[in-house]
């Protein structure tokens, strides 16, 4: 299990992981309105689609709390909390994982109207929990299943972080690492550095490091010349969405390791839980894709690095095509081509299980 405590619900606050503070500071900032947190997610101080949506089903507990004190009536106690929702769902557009946290929040909520406020709270904190506790069991089955497909002693690039970081704890990529060196693989990393803001070397890295996993930390632009030369044996990420054919929204050159992977014969992985998956979209044009603060590539941390009046194109993400996709790493099992068959079967399997455990 990793080592890394990521959201931690204590004393009626959120407790998150800085992660713009990473790897230089181990800082944490602890939500009491849900305000705090809207900017949290904002600002990628939590970041990570899994991260995003615990993170979301506890800041629907917070708006309880706030609600309580400062309305007076039922009505508008239910009202203060679904603006509250609607404003955390306003804060990142295409991690899927907000949207589906912040649905199950609100069909709880529509469920406690006869109930008192105090006990309204709790049962949206229980579910809130239960988010977070299926994210953990998630993450540590997509590591067993995942580990499946890894070879001894193989060298895994992975893109940006999915980690313990990116999810409630464990996490969904690095998952799948973490079991393999834990099961005594002997593997090995390389992390791509992810630019605009070093994802790969703040946190992946760091990660990594502080577990005794080895890792060979690379810039974006040499992943294709290291497998050239034979260092790369397979690639995993995590993803931020998924459509039903099997196209896989990601951070930003996810794409274009994907693209450099199949041109070397070497498998890529995405690596999720099913919550991630969306199979309301068809395929992965219909994906809103985030474009963030031009700055973000302009400057380095504060540091220009380019003309202020040079413009720039930021998005957040990119789609890779399911063609590029070996597998889909899952926590009911790798799911394999053609998507639009084997994600709905695995949605049946996962039901089952569901059904099995209540």
């Amino acid at each position: 299990m990793s080592n890394v405590k990521t959201i931690e619900w204590k004393d009626d606050t959120l407790v998150l992981i800085d992660c713009t503070k990473l790897p230089v500071e181990e800082k944490y900032i602890e939500c009491k309105e849900y305000s705090t947190l809207c900017k949290a997610i904002k600002v990628l101080s939590v970041r990570g689609a899994p991260a995003i949506g615990v993170s979301a089903a506890y800041g629907v507990v917070l708006a309880a709390i706030q609600a309580q004190k400062e309305t007076s009536t039922k009505e508008e106690y239910f009202k203060f909390i679904n603006n509250a929702i609607k404003e955390l769902s306003s804060t990142r557009p295409t991690a899927v994982n907000l949207f589906w946290a912040l649905d199950r929040m609100k069909k709880k909520l529509d469920t406690l109207n006869e109930l008192e406020k105090d006990i309204i709270k709790d049962k949206l904190l229980e579910e809130a929990n239960k988010i977070y506790k299926e994210d953990i069991e998630c993450n540590m089955a997509i590591g067993k299943h995942g580990n499946d497909v890894v070879l001894e002693n193989a060298s895994i690039l992975t893109h940006c972080n999915a980690g313990a970081l990116a999810t409630a704890g464990y996490g969904t990529a690095l998952s799948v690492i973490r079991y393999a060196h834990s099961s005594g693989k002997n593997i090995k990393v390389y992390a791509d550095e992810t630019r605009p803001l070093l994802q790969g070397s703040r946190l992946t890295a760091w990660e990594l490091v502080k577990e005794g996993i080895p890792t060979t930390l690379i810039t974006d632009n040499m992943a294709g010349y290291a497998m050239k030369l034979g260092k790369i044996d397979m690639v995993i990420f995590g993803a931020d969405r998924i459509t039903l054919n099997g196209d896989v929204a990601n951070k930003i050159g996810s794409y274009s390791v994907a693209v450099l992977a199949k041109e070397h014969g070497i498998p890529v992985y995405a690596a999720a839980p099913l919550s991630t998956i969306d199979i309301s979209l068809t395929d992965g044009d219909e994906i809103p894709i985030e474009e963030r603060n031009k700055n973000e590539v302009r400057q380095l941390f504060g540091v220009q690095t380019a003309p202020n009046d040079v413009d720039t194109f930021n998005p957040a993400f990119d789609v890779t095509p399911h063609k590029y996709i070996t597998g889909i790493i899952t926590e009911v099992g790798i799911l394999r081509p053609p998507y639009n068959l084997s994600i709905p079967k695995a949605f049946k399997i996962k039901e089952e299980i569901m059904k099995d455990k209540e």
